[in-house]
């Protein structure tokens, strides 16, 4: 969309604005409107008040990307810092859909009207912005980029991830995309720095999966708060994220001990999945909440897909390292870009007995063609399994809360009842 400068110039003044206040409604609702919040929430909480402020990762060469595909790993081997870009804002949102078909996702507008504002996480100016093909709609949005004038890199995700053929071919894309990075960064990947990339990212993976253990143990947190800890890992200092999550587990173990619990006894157990929830768009964890039910887990590429698997590296060398890599973003993903998906219903039915789930709700962003076809399915093999499910479809318009409301209420209290 080619618009003249002044027209951009109020364009990005008013999308900042709207921006900042969705920012903040949404952040005082998540932490004041629920009791007992954690005390090392504040540092996520200051996180997402920095959101549109500052200068996040100032002086350094930020790859921006747009998907859990993207290897972190080789980007902070090549002098890159990693910034994930997936939004969730309203506001962007509105921008998109100028340039953009009305039932796109509301994900991918989002994220294409906050890429052409340049309203970024902390407002980084990205090297390079890396969009895998794992739907459609990101496919196209790498068209659009071009006549917006953004450095967009598409990463060409296969669509199966079982046979030998697909995992070759991955190989020869991730060894692409190595190097499109050295050339963006300047630097060349070493065995040294991969092999220190791989370590850092496998420590903050570590306290992840601790943070994951504490939850299946005990409702002492909310998911609220859960979902904000990982969506922080889009943008954050790892290692700073890596400290802050340890301090996060001391306390919630404390509160295991403490028997300090978070919601009531008869708490319905909830697990969400399907479409991600991205801050600021809340508002389903959050309703969910308010009505008296907890997120006890959250199967999203934007929370535990994303920092639960490991490379898996048998020797210390790029030959060997660089393939582990490879590996470790396609072969764990249950993304239901690939076909055939087994892995996903093996997960979520895992998940569902780890966490004593009551009910799943499966979210469908309007326009989400990949989890709105995969839900019938989904939604028949929880059936099978004797669990409770609501298909919720919905967009980041706020529009639409009296609705979401009377249908989880209906359904938060089926569970109360069956429990």
């Amino acid at each position: 969309m080619k618009v003249n400068k002044d027209r951009y110039e109020r364009m990005k003044k008013t999308g900042s604005i709207h921006y900042a206040m969705e920012i903040k409604k949404n952040l005082a609702e998540i932490t004041d409107d629920f009791p007992d919040n954690p005390q090392s929430m504040e540092y996520f909480y200051k996180r997402f008040e920095e959101y549109t402020i500052g200068n996040l990762h100032e002086g350094k060469k930020v790859i921006a990307s747009m998907c859990v595909h993207v290897p972190l790993e080789l980007i902070y081997a090549t002098g890159g810092t990693p910034v994930r870009i997936c939004a969730g804002a309203y506001a962007t949102d509105q921008i998109g859909a100028e340039f953009l078909p009305a039932k796109t996702c509301p994900m991918v507008k989002s994220t294409l009207g906050a890429v052409y504002l340049d309203i970024l996480p902390g407002n980084i100016k990205p090297e390079l912005i890396v969009n895998p093909t794992t739907c459609d709609q990101k496919k196209k949005m790498g068209e659009i980029a071009d006549e917006i004038d953004k450095p967009f890199f598409t990463l060409e995700v296969p669509p199966t991830k079982d046979s030998e053929e697909a995992r070759q071919y991955w190989n020869r894309v991730v060894k692409k995309f190595v190097k499109k990075l050295e050339q963006t960064t300047g630097t060349k990947l070493t065995r040294r720095r991969l092999k220190k990339a791989i370590k850092t990212v496998a420590k903050a993976q570590a306290v992840y999966r601790r943070f994951d253990q504490i939850r299946r143990s005990a409702p002492v947190i909310y998911g609220k708060d859960a979902i904000l800890v990982t969506n922080s890992y889009f943008f954050d200092d790892i290692e700073n994220w890596t400290i802050q999550v340890e301090k996060l587990n001391q306390e919630l173990e404390e509160r295991i001990k403490n028997k300090q619990t978070v919601g009531k006894a008869n708490s319905p157990r909830i697990l969400l999945t399907g479409s991600p929830s991205i801050f600021p768009n809340m508002k389903l964890p959050l309703l969910i909440e308010k009505l008296g039910g907890i997120v006890v887990n959250e199967e999203f590429c934007s929370t535990s897909r994303m920092i639960w698997d490991t490379v898996a590296v048998d020797e210390w060398f790029l030959y060997d390292m660089v393939p582990a890599v490879a590996d470790r973003y396609l072969k764990p993903s249950t993304c239901p870009n690939f076909t055939p998906n087994t892995d996903r219903e093996r997960k979520l039915l895992r998940d569902i007995k780890d966490f004593q789930v009551d009910g799943v709700i499966y979210q469908t962003f309007t326009g989400c063609q990949l989890y709105d076809m995969e839900s019938r399915r989904i939604g028949k093999i929880l059936e099978d399994n004797g669990t409770q499910t609501l298909y919720i479809e919905s967009d980041y318009n706020p529009d639409d809360f009296g609705q979401l409301t009377t249908r989880l209420e209906a359904f938060l209290d089926s569970l109360k009842n069956k429990k």
